[in-house]
């Protein structure tokens, strides 16, 4: 299909809708400059709503000697946590010794180091315990022994890529979701894309081009003429499982492996437990990654050597994988390999600037964003100043951070709606959950629901103000309610949505 002529043009064409893309659009948009956003699949469709879902400076890349990732992501750990208190907040982390191939000093230095690299203020410091004397060792099948109890954050990682977006929206960016750039050519100083829709194809122009694919960044480059690509990318599988509660309390574990790995397990939405991550080099084209048996089983067995009561493959609920694009740094083992990032700039005064995102983290995605534009500011005159940091993100703006006096009053104020439902709904939307209740004060207000406490009204919401359009966004990224829904709720879900004219959101 030839391209439609088309006289769009921004200043700004960022492709790729992960966390990073997401962040930068928002940044830039933030800064008066005119932005285009297109990403080929859903927001967050692989990457970044397949994490640990971890708000956290990286404990274990101390040991690889990490020392500047580090800082940056534990500076950045409280003042995420600050501008999304509806979708992020703290978790304490216990750490046994019992297993450890690690030294007990050491371990407790690297705690010190972490504690004050970044400038800790809110979130608690590291404790030293006796698991037999704590509740922290109930369902461990050793609870006795040292263990130290450290500090990190928890994020709804895939509600973090969208809230970007729907500010980068809302300071006037173009989101485009269900859209690939078919390539790019310059033109002197302008960029000339060619992109696909459900329309069909169009052309757009474009001051800079931000490649921000993700795994995809290589298959970027290729469709672009004219660029030079000197830096590496090494991708790497993450894999997890979700498994029925394995121990009572709301802390997570830090788990030791005799091959110096370690593993998380966290809890996860009220009832069950998550577990991971592995690190698999992945050696063919980027695409949907899933789990493998060995990765399975390397999970499985993790928990039975901690765990009294550890779960079996049976119990598996779901699994999820993600293919983590890093930065070649040539590192042996997988799991060494830097996950800081790189920012490559390919242009200058006479020829226009693409700029290629290697690696990365969730938590330093805010920083990683700056930087990015610090790249690109000299080709805007009209560029602003950096301003994210601290500004609260769409549903962040709870008065003094408080969510649980947030949903007290929540409740209070709706005494007809489930007060499971209306917490449910401040953790997904903030005070944005004003906007999508209305008037409504019972659940008849809200319109049928489809199971599990998703309505219409809801569906409406997510489709018109957050461009969901599958069942899969919606259950899955938008929410995780497919843990929870009844059979056939998927189905219905996808009737209805097929049922009605997609509303996207568009800035004005």
């Amino acid at each position: 299909m030839a391209a439609a002529h088309s006289d769009e043009r921004f200043d700004l064409l960022v492709v790729g809708g992960g966390i990073n893309g997401a962040g930068i659009a928002r940044d830039a948009a933030g800064r008066g400059l005119s932005v285009l956003l297109v990403e080929k699949e859903d927001l967050a469709s692989h990457t970044s709503s397949a994490s640990t879902k971890l708000i956290h400076g990286g404990l274990r890349y101390l040991e690889y000697g990490e020392f500047r990732l580090v800082r940056e992501a534990l500076i950045e750990r409280e003042r995420l946590w600050g501008m999304a208190p509806h979708i992020i907040w703290p978790l304490r982390f216990v750490l046994p010794q019992t297993q450890s191939p690690r030294p007990a000093w050491m371990v407790r230095l690297g705690l010190f180091l972490y504690d004050h690299l970044g400038g800790r203020k809110k979130l608690p410091g590291t404790d030293t315990i006796s698991l037999a004397r704590t509740p922290f060792g109930r369902g461990l099948k050793t609870a006795k022994g040292k263990a130290f109890v450290y500090s990190d954050c928890w994020v709804e990682d895939s509600r973090l890529v969208v809230l970007n977006a729907m500010d980068a929206a809302e300071k006037g960016a173009d989101i485009r979701t269900r859209t690939a750039l078919r390539g790019a050519r310059r033109e002197g100083r302008e960029w000339i894309a060619t992109i696909a829709e459900d329309a069909g194809e169009r052309t757009v122009r474009a001051k800079a081009l931000v490649n921000a694919a993700g795994p995809w960044v290589a298959d970027v480059l290729g469709r672009v003429p004219d660029v030079v690509a000197d830096r590496g990318l090494r991708l790497v599988k993450g894999s997890h499982l979700v498994v029925p509660r394995l121990y009572p309390g709301d802390h997570a574990f830090m788990l030791q492996n005799p091959d110096r790995r370690i593993v998380f397990t966290v809890p996860y939405e009220g009832k069950y437990t998550l577990i991971g991550t592995t690190d698999e080099v992945w050696e063919g084209a980027p695409g949907k990654a899933q789990i493998s048996a060995e990765e399975t089983r390397y999970l499985l067995d993790t928990a039975a050597r901690y765990f009294a009561d550890p779960p079996s493959e049976k119990d598996v609920v779901w699994s999820y994988a993600g293919i983590r694009p890093l930065y070649d740094d040539k590192a042996g083992n997988a799991s060494a390999v830097t996950r800081d990032y790189v920012l490559d700039l390919d242009g200058d005064e006479d020829r226009a600037p693409m700029l290629s995102i290697f690696g990365g983290k969730i938590t330093t995605y805010r920083k990683l964003a700056e930087h990015a534009m610090a790249e690109l500011a000299r080709f805007f005159l009209a560029a602003g100043q950096a301003w994210t940091a601290g500004a609260v993100l769409p549903g962040g703006d709870l008065p003094e951070g408080d969510f649980d006096r947030f949903v007290a009053n929540l409740q209070h104020a709706r005494p007809g709606l489930p007060a499971d439902l209306l917490r449910r709904l401040a953790r997904a939307y903030g005070t944005r959950v004003n906007a999508l209740l209305g008037d409504a004060m019972t659940m008849f207000d809200l319109g049928t629901d489809l199971g599990g406490g998703l309505t219409f009204r809801e569906v409406d919401y997510l489709r018109a103000q957050e461009w969901a359009v599958t069942a899969e966004d919606i259950l899955y990224r938008r929410s995780k309610l497919g843990l929870h829904v009844p059979p056939g709720t998927a189905a219905r879900l996808a009737e209805y949505l097929g049922g009605e004219p997609r509303r996207m959101a568009r800035s004005a």
